[in-house]
């Protein structure tokens, strides 16, 4: 039987850290993460593509609000406009390495909880960094949170509730039968209260989150969560510095609770991955693009980080090969 690996891209991995976000360097990056994808494919999986939209989605609310003389839209359609974008960049992009009509691009919808703790508690950054000085500004002005982001200056911060359900769920199954490459739940999915209703959440939800719940829903054998780091960092930036390579689920969970993974940076993947692997999933992988067909199998002279449900593989915590 074909495995199933569900692939979680960062909305950074379409526009990297220090360009604008023009179609040509959006173009660029997807056709890197379409050869990432491939190599996953030519390795025997069949693939399922989540994508963030965290850069995107802020420069599109950017955009909505420089001008009057057309109505800004709510986050919510905001996103559903980056899942057409981004989706239509790695179509394509999936196409010219494996023919037209082989990856499908599906508007995908998630529910939320209404009562959702994080609609009080903003933390999802999207779009530009600011200096402080101009992210008090904005945020006086139009109502913002801003906050401090990765050491590199001040972002929007908005809602990021967690995601229960997929409303596409049996079309998304359908499409992967078919032999179809399928990127779903772009920016985390748009975000909606109930199931059946028109009512949209003011949230951007997390990637990370979303492709872990699409994981599980599909009962995928694996959960590949691609960042910009080879291997997880325990002690990161510090001279105890380590990297983290084949773990079981228990040690990442050790880790995570005793605060070795920020919830504004790694925290979010492990849990998505704990949360995988504790519903029946077999492994979860966290690494770069390059290395994430070699980790997904095991081969290779370097891979990334892989939590496995079971110990039956693992090797000392921080061990690197």
């Amino acid at each position: 039987m074909t495995k199933t690996a569900v692939v979680a891209l960062g909305g950074n991995a379409l526009t990297l850290v220090g360009q604008s976000g023009t179609c040509d360097e959006m173009l660029a990056n997807a056709a890197a993460m379409a050869s990432a994808v491939n190599e996953v494919i030519e390795a025997g999986w069949r693939v399922v593509v989540v994508h963030g939209n965290g850069p995107q989605v802020g420069n599109l609310a950017l955009q909505q609000e420089a001008t009057t003389m057309v109505p800004a839209q709510p986050l919510a359609l905001l996103s559903a406009m980056t899942q057409g974008l981004l989706g239509s960049l790695l179509a394509r992009a999936i196409d010219l390495l494996r023919g037209p009509g082989t990856a499908v691009a599906l508007v995908t919808h998630v529910t939320v909880d209404p009562a959702d703790p994080a609609f009080g508690a903003p933390f999802k950054p999207i779009g530009p960094f600011f200096e402080p000085a101009e992210a008090r500004r904005l945020a006086e002005a139009r109502g913002w949170v801003v906050q401090p982001d990765s050491g590199r200056g001040y972002r929007r911060v908005v809602a990021s509730p967690d995601p229960v359900g997929v409303i596409e769920i049996d079309a998304l199954r359908t499409l992967v039968d078919a032999g179809h490459v399928v990127i779903a739940c772009g920016g985390g999915g748009i975000p909606i209260l109930h199931a059946g209703s028109p009512d949209t959440a003011d949230a951007v939800i997390d990637k990370d989150r979303a492709a872990g719940l699409v994981a599980r829903l599909l009962r995928a054998q694996a959960l590949a969560l691609v960042t910009a780091v080879d291997r997880v960092m325990l002690d990161y930036g510090q001279p105890t510095q380590s990297e983290l390579t084949t773990i079981t689920a228990a040690e990442a969970a050790r880790h995570l609770a005793d605060g070795q993974f920020p919830p504004g940076s790694m925290g979010p993947k492990i849990e998505a991955a704990l949360r995988f692997l504790d519903q029946g999933g077999e492994q979860a992988v966290i690494t770069s693009p390059d290395l994430l067909a070699a980790t997904l199998t095991g081969t290779g002279a370097r891979s990334g980080t892989r939590i496995e449900r079971t110990p039956a593989h693992a090797e000392p915590s921080g061990q690197s090969r």
